[in-house]
């Protein structure tokens, strides 16, 4: 359940009609939470509620995204709503792993909230296990992508000229029969079943996934918001090649300790 923040007021926190609803899957190497980190400190987007539930691990830590030591202690949560009423952008970052048999309960809280505030679309930023890959995925970029039948027909041409590769589907019973395909993105979490559910009902969704391995993940991060960035244009670039963004994201401070302190002296 969204709850807006006081500071804003509860109509301009909740009014999200026609905004797109930008969020992460916790998945393998956590790329998608990196990405929408990019997002929100790049965009300098305003903090406008939280996600209430129960479906994730409880947690809390100061400001991410600190750019003063005014701003340094103020509490974070694990499902924070930005917003960016200029481009008509909302997120949802999520800071935690969901707790075992929640994932159901959270999709379809979820998707009841993106339904009742109207948002227009909602866009999930995932990874899959690259080693899992078949034959087929193996080729190209590591770079995919799903769209739901309601925005396929909306955007479906786009995807086209942009030359991006749709997610392929995979053998049900590889060696045994190869006839039937089904969906499989291993190490996506929440990913397969918040589209399937927004398939059944009629929700305009896109899913953006990245094939990678657990470590730092930074560059996958980099790289699957440049891949947003070519559709959406949340920001523009400054040379001549226009998927190259990379040096105008913003680090969020919080990134400093990703991988903790450094090797104590005493080691060596």
């Amino acid at each position: 359940m969204f709850v807006p923040c006081d500071r804003g007021g509860a109509s301009a926190g909740s009014d999200f009609k026609g905004f797109t609803l930008l969020m992460p899957a916790v998945s393998v190497g956590n790329v998608g939470q990196l990405a929408i980190d990019l997002v929100i400190s790049t965009l300098d987007m305003t903090k406008v509620g939280y996600f209430y539930t129960d479906c994730l691990v409880p947690m809390v830590g100061n400001n991410p995204y600190a750019t003063a030591e005014e701003n340094s202690m103020e509490l974070s949560i694990n499902a924070e709503v930005y917003s960016l009423p200029s481009k008509k952008l909302v997120v949802l970052q999520i800071r935690s792993p969901f707790i075992k048999n929640k994932y159901r309960p959270f999709c379809q809280t979820l998707l009841s909230w993106v339904k009742s505030s109207k948002c227009a679309r909602i866009v999930l930023l995932s990874s899959s296990h690259a080693y899992q890959r078949d034959d087929e995925q193996l080729l190209g970029t590591p770079l995919r992508y799903l769209l739901t039948p309601d925005l396929e027909k909306a955007v479906g041409g786009l995807m086209q000229e942009l030359s991006w590769k749709e997610m392929e589907k995979v053998a049900a019973y590889p060696g045994i029969n190869d006839t039937e395909k089904v969906l499989h993105i291993p190490g996506g979490g929440i990913t397969k079943l918040l589209f399937t559910e927004s398939c059944s009902k009629g929700i305009q969704m896109a899913v953006l996934l990245k094939f990678c391995s657990e470590g730092d993940n930074i560059p996958d991060a980099f790289a699957l918001v440049n891949y947003l960035n070519e559709w959406l244009q949340l920001i523009k670039s400054e040379s001549n090649n226009s998927t190259d963004t990379s040096s105008q994201w913003k680090i969020p401070s919080s990134w400093r300790l990703l991988f903790g302190n450094g090797l104590p002296p005493a080691l060596f």
